[in-house]
């Protein structure tokens, strides 16, 4: 027979970890430190002790531009990371650089 339904486990959601190099679109919902959104690329997922649901991730801030412009340590909750659908944002691009005008040396 089957039993009541208040007494069957309710089924958990898959929670996807993030990977090295993946970039996570960060928002209230993995943690109330994000009032404002940020992007950021994974440089690892620590392996300390934590709430079930929660995790460590060491990464980089990302700019509107792709450019890393901070290193963070961040607690989040796994079920409110997004992985953006759209490609990441822009990586640098290459820059170019003027040649140094050079004049004569003067020796001795």
């Amino acid at each position: 027979m089957d039993e009541p339904p208040d007494r069957r486990p309710t089924p958990r959601p898959t929670r996807r970890k993030p990977h090295t190099g993946e970039v996570l679109h960060l928002t209230r919902a993995a943690s109330v430190q994000f009032s404002r959104p940020i992007f950021v690329r994974v440089i690892r997922v620590l392996d300390w002790p934590t709430y079930d649901g929660w995790l460590w991730i060491d990464g980089y801030e990302l700019a509107a531009n792709g450019d890393a412009v901070a290193r963070r340590s961040l607690f989040v909750m796994s079920a409110g990371l997004i992985w953006p659908g759209s490609p990441a944002p822009p990586t640098r691009r290459p820059t170019t650089r003027t040649p140094v005008r050079r004049g004569p040396v003067r020796v001795g």
